[in-house]
């Protein structure tokens, strides 16, 4: 297996000729179940698992090795389980908000970034031509793909299921302004060629939306083989079952690399206010002619973004998204800094601790 198939380049390589380490090879995580790790190498595929130093070390979920990404590993002999030493440097990563359980009495629980892919050059943003088809749910996904720093293209797929092909792709077009857009059949095979500039060797692309939109007949199609379970979608909203459970790091046959993930319904953002901003650009240059700096697009005069409201130009339910999206980050980036603020409360009571550790056996020493 080549490593620079697998997509291993020079960013990558510096990283890990840092180490110094010649116990070490370079592997790439292929998936991920109860904390074992698939990991492809030069030498094959192998299980792995991180390293009690490395779990001691790490302190968030977000730093785990997850699918996509580039690691540093000593094997086993004879076949048993791999020893992950290091985490590479992410040159992209899709996050979203996990909330867990044991946050404070009363609330949503602890706030953590859950990584759902690392390394993606391109992020195909699956949308069924269905029932299930939502432009705000589109908005969100570019959103999530502008923060993570790779490229997205939107790929509208059941495009027999849809009488209007041009006026849909119009719409889309209007809210992804300079994206690709693809509509394709993969029941039928249309389109799907389309797809292919961007499958290269050395390339991923991860797919993602929610359930039922086809991603998994749509990877058979460019694998060539039933590779994923699909199901049928039910008839009378179009929603479908999880038929992805985990998230897979997949060869393709005539080069590239793939990442499927399981249909989320609902993607908490885990971003910063740039890649909103990326993700509407439009609503944020109609704000730079409003009259005061500080408009809020509410009741103050001269406001530009309510004029378009007004007059047509801007879909009143795309600013309603964008403000939803707005308010999200805001509280997303005060739980970060409550939590930032109590790791630093327990990390200095273990530094208080440990002073008082050594003053004791200095004390002892003396006597």
């Amino acid at each position: 297996m080549n490593l620079i198939d697998l997509g291993y380049g020079d960013y990558f390589k510096e990283q890990f000729e840092k180490l110094k380490n010649k116990e070490l090879i370079p592997a790439r995580v292929s998936c991920e179940q109860r904390n074992i790790f698939t990991v492809l190498t030069e030498q094959g595929e192998f299980p792995a698992e991180v390293t009690g130093k490395f779990r001691h070390e790490t302190k968030s979920r977000g730093d785990y090795p997850n699918v996509g990404d580039w690691v540093a590993v000593k094997l086993a002999p004879q076949g048993d389980i791999a020893q992950i030493h290091h985490l590479l440097e992410r040159k992209t990563v899709f996050s979203r908000k996990a909330v867990l359980a044991g946050g404070p009495k009363g609330g949503e629980g602890k706030t953590e970034q859950q990584v759902m892919a690392a390394n993606v050059d391109t992020a195909f943003l699956v949308s069924g031509l269905d029932n299930e088809f939502n432009l705000r749910r589109i908005e969100r996904y570019l959103a999530v793909t502008w923060d993570s720093g790779a490229n997205p293209v939107i790929v509208l797929n059941k495009s027999d299921m849809c009488e209007d092909i041009e006026s849909v792709v119009s719409d889309v077009e209007s809210i992804a302004m300079g994206i690709p857009t693809l509509p394709v059949s993969a029941i039928n095979e249309d389109g799907v060629a389309s797809l292919s500039p961007y499958l290269e060797p050395g390339k991923t692309v991860v797919f993602l939306g929610s359930s039922g939109v086809g991603k998994s007949t749509l990877i058979n199609k460019i694998l060539g083989e039933e590779r994923q379970v699909t199901n049928d979608v039910r008839e009378m909203d179009s929603r479908g079952r999880h038929t992805t459970t985990y998230r897979e790091l997949i060869p393709i046959p005539d080069g590239g690399l793939l990442i499927d993930t399981p249909g989320m319904r609902e993607i908490q953002m885990w971003g910063d206010e740039e890649s909103l901003k990326k993700a509407f650009d439009d609503i944020e240059a109609l704000a730079e002619a409003c009259r005061f700096n500080d408009c809020e697009h509410d009741t103050e005069p001269g406001c530009a973004v309510k004029q378009a409201i007004q007059d047509g130009t801007l879909k009143e339910d795309r600013f309603k998204n964008y403000r939803k999206q707005q308010r999200e980050l805001i509280s997303l980036n005060m739980r970060k800094s409550d939590r930032a603020r109590h790791l630093e409360r327990i990390q200095g009571k273990k530094m208080a601790v440990m002073i008082k550790e050594v003053q004791k056996n200095k004390q002892n020493r003396r006597k």
